[in-house]
C-alpha cells in the first residue's frame, strides 16, 4: 500500500467514526429489521445493519445512524449475507469476458470473484494476463486474479502459445488486480514431474517464494495426492495452500488434516462436492478450511441457474447448516485470501450484502455492492458496457487449414487395436481401454454405432503444426463433427468427430473464426461461435448473448448430430487436460498422466 492509499484509508475509517460518533453525522443507508447471518459466530439473529458507503457502520440498533438523507431500506423477515466469493474459477471456461461474467453473477450474490487466468496465461502469455488483469479494475464487484506459475503444465507433453516461468513473476505478481499464484498444475503429478523434470520443481518453488515474499496466496493442485507426495505438493507451494482438485471424503479428509484449504469444486462438468462434503456431514471435521468454488461453469448456468447462490444451496440440501454452506462463501475464502474487509458482516467491512428471502432455497432478493444495490429480483440495475479488449490479445490462431489426411491414423489389414479414451461425465477425469477397430484404405476408422469417434488436437500457434490423434468414447455423436479452441490447458484445437472429412471441416472453420466452437455436418457449418480474445473469450457479445448461443450450438448437436453428453463443448475441452489421468490427447499424442508417457494411439500390429 503506497504513501497515497494509506492516507485515503485513513481518512475513510476517520469519516465512519465521526459517523458513529459525532453527533449530526448519519449513516447512507440502514437496513432494517434483518436477520444478520453472522459467519464469525454461525448464528443469526435479527439486527439493522447500518451502512456509510462503501463500508458497514454498525450492526444492532441503528435508530440513532438515521438522519433526514438516510435511506432506509426494510428488510423485515429477509436474511442478510455477506455477499459471496467464488475463489476459484476461470472466465474463459465460460467464454465470457470479466464484465459480462460479472453481469450475470451479480444478481445471485455473488460479490467477489477470484479468478485463475491460466488459460489465457497458456494462450497469450502475461500479455494476456495483464489485459485480463486490467478489465478487472473496470467492474464494480471485487475482482482479483491468481496467475499461473508455468505454462504449460507439461512442457514436454504440449505445445503451448507462450511459456510463462519464474523469469514472469516479478512482473505479474506487482501488477494492479494479482494477488497470488494460481493452482500449481506443474507439480499435481508430484512423483513424475519430481523423476522426469526437476527443474520444473525449482522454478515452481522459486516462484512460490518470491509470491510468499510479497505476502501472497500460492493456490495447490493436488489430486490424488496423500502422504509425502502431498507434503512434498504443500511444502513447494509455501506451506499453505489449496486444492480444488480433491474428488473423495477420504481425500478430503486427509487434505483438511494437513492444513489444506479444499476448494471443493461443483461446476457445470465437475462436480465434487457429494462425495467431498461427507467428511463435514458424515466425519464431523471442522469446516472452516472448506470453501465451495465452481471452478469452470457455463454461462448458460449461470443464467439459468444462478452461481454461488446455487452451490450453497447444493451444500444445504447435502446435509450442510445453512450458516456453515455460507461460511464457506464467504469467510473460509476471506481468511484464505487474506481478504481482512470481506466475507462477514461487521463494523470496517465492505458493504457488499447478499438480501435472501429463503435460507434453504437461497433465493436471492437483492444485492449491494459497496452500500449500492446494484441487482433486485434477479435483475442488475447496474449500466456495465460491453469490454473490448485491445487487438494486442487477439489473433492468437496462427495456423494454416488442415487436410483431413493429417487427422487420420493409419494401419494395414483388416483392424486394427487401438486405444480410447472415455470420458467419465461431470468430471476431468477419464478411463482409458483399448478398442478394436475396421480398417479401409490403410486408415482406421471410427466405429459410430458403439460411440467410438475420432479425436484429434491441433497445434494452433504456428510453432510446429502438431497433430494428435486417437479415438473417444462418450461423446456419443451420430454424425458430423465438433471442434473449439478451447482446449485446457494449453488450448490448441480439439475436435471430435463420426468422420475425418468433417472434422478437418470443423478444425478449419475455427481456424477461419480467429478461434472459437464449430458444428459441421456434411461439409457444413450448422452453427458457430468466434472467441476472438485469445481464442478463448467474446468481447463481441454480452452474457446472455453467449449463453443463448452456447444452447443453440448444443441443441444442434443433440437434434442434428445425434449427440447425448450435456455441455459437450466444456467435456471435450477436458480431453486435452494433461494433468488430469488417466489419459488425455494433447498435440504431441496420446498421454499416459500417470507415466507421463507418450502413448502409440493404435498399438502396433502383430508381427
Amino acid at each position: 500500500m503506497n504513501d497515497l492509499s494509506v492516507m485515503k484509508k485513513a481518512i475513510e475509517q476517520r469519516s465512519l467514526i465521526d459517523a458513529l460518533l459525532n453527533e449530526g453525522s448519519y449513516a447512507d443507508l440502514v437496513l432494517r429489521g434483518g436477520n444478520v447471518v453472522n459467519t464469525i459466530t454461525r448464528e443469526i439473529y435479527a439486527a439493522d445493519v447500518a451502512i456509510k458507503k462503501p463500508y458497514i457502520l454498525l450492526v444492532g440498533n441503528a435508530h440513532s445512524l438515521v438522519g433526514p438523507d438516510t435511506v432506509v431500506v426494510d428488510v423485515d423477515g429477509r436474511y442478510l449475507s455477506p455477499g459471496f466469493i467464488d475463489s476459484h474459477m476461470h472466465f474463459e471456461s465460460s467464454m465470457l469476458t470479466i464484465t459480462e461474467f460479472s453481469r450475470l453473477s451479480i444478481p445471485s450474490g455473488t460479490t467477489a470473484l477470484i479468478a485463475d487466468p491460466h488459460e489465457i496465461g497458456n494462450a497469450l502469455g502475461p500479455a494476456g494476463m495483464m489485459a485480463m488483469a486490467d478489465e478487472a479494475g473496470c467492474v464494480p464487484n471485487y475482482v482479483r486474479l491468481v496467475v499461473p506459475a508455468l505454462t504449460p503444465d507439461c512442457p514436454a507433453l504440449e505445445t503451448a502459445g507462450v511459456n510463462v516461468s519464474s523469469k514472469d513473476m516479478r512482473n505479474l505478481l506487482n501488477y494492479p488486480n494479482i494477488i497470488g499464484i494460481g493452482e500449481f498444475q506443474g507439480f499435481s503429478n508430484v512423483r513424475c514431474v519430481y523423476r522426469n523434470t526437476p527443474r520444473i520443481v525449482t522454478d515452481l518453488v522459486v516462484s512460490a517464494v518470491y509470491a510468499r515474499s510479497l505476502n501472497l496466496v500460492v493456490d495447490g493442485n493436488a489430486p490424488s495426492l496423500f502422504g509425502a507426495e502431498l507434503a512434498a505438493h504443500i511444502i513447494a507451494a509455501g506451506g499453505r495452500t489449496s486444492c480444488h482438485e480433491t474428488t473423495t471424503k477420504a481425500e478430503c479428509v486427509e487434505k483438511l488434516r494437513q492444513g489444506v484449504y479444499v476448494f471443493i469444486r461443483e461446476g457445470s462438468t465437475q462436480k465434487n462436492m457429494a462425495e467431498c462434503i461427507r467428511a463435514v456431514t458424515e466425519d464431523g471435521i471442522d469446516s472452516r478450511c472448506c470453501v465451495l468454488v465452481t471452478d469452470d461453469m457455463t454461462a448458460a448456468e449461470l443464467k439459468s441457474l444462478g452461481h454461488m447462490n446455487e452451490i450453497v444451496r447444493r451444500a444445504i440440501r447435502r446435509g450442510v447448516d445453512p450458516v456453515e454452506a455460507i461460511q464457506m462463501v464467504t469467510i473460509n475464502p476471506a481468511s484464505y485470501f487474506g481478504l481482512s474487509d470481506r466475507g462477514a458482516i461487521a463494523p470496517g467491512m465492505a458493504a457488499d450484502i447478499a438480501v435472501i428471502a429463503d435460507l434453504a432455497d437461497m433465493r436471492v432478493e437483492a444485492v449491494f455492492i459497496g452500500g449500492e444495490m446494484v441487482a433486485r429480483e434477479g435483475k442488475l440495475l447496474l449500466d456495465l458496457p460491453l469490454y473490448t479488449y485491445p487487438d494486442s490479445v487477439k489473433h492468437s490462431v496462427q495456423r494454416a487449414a488442415v487436410d483431413e489426411k493429417e487427422l487420420a491414423l493409419y494401419r494395414s489389414g483388416a483392424s486394427s487395436t487401438a486405444r480410447c479414451i472415455v470420458i467419465i461425465p461431470d468430471q476431468n477425469l477419464t478411463e482409458a481401454r483399448e478398442v478394436l477397430l475396421h480398417t479401409s484404405g490403410g486408415v482406421v476408422q471410427a466405429d459410430v454405432q458403439n460411440d467410438i469417434l475420432h479425436l484429434a488436437c491441433v497445434e494452433r500457434y504456428g510453432k510446429n503444426g502438431n497433430v494428435g490423434r486417437c479415438f473417444v468414447s462418450g461423446i456419443g455423436l451420430k454424425h458430423g463433427a465438433i471442434a473449439e479452441s478451447v482446449a485446457h490447458d494449453a488450448h490448441n484445437i480439439i475436435a471430435a468427430g463420426t468422420n475425418l472429412s468433417d472434422m478437418a471441416a470443423a478444425v478449419n472453420q475455427v481456424i477461419k473464426l480467429g478461434g472459437g466452437l464449430a458444428v459441421i455436418r456434411d461439409g457444413k457449418t450448422l452453427g458457430d461461435l468466434a472467441l476472438p480474445v485469445g481464442g478463448l473469450i467474446t468481447d463481441r457479445l454480452n452474457g446472455a448473448e453467449v449463453s443463448d448461443r452456447i444452447e443453440l450450438l448444443e441443441r444442434i448437436i443433440r437434434e442434428q448430430l445425434g449427440g447425448k453428453l450435456h455441455a459437450p463443448f466444456m467435456h471435450l475441452s477436458f480431453l486435452s487436460l494433461s494433468t488430469s489421468p488417466k489419459w488425455k490427447l494433447t498435440d504431441k499424442g496420446l498421454i499416459d498422466v500417470d507415466t507421463f508417457e507418450i502413448l502409440d494411439p493404435v498399438l502396433p500390429e502383430s508381427p
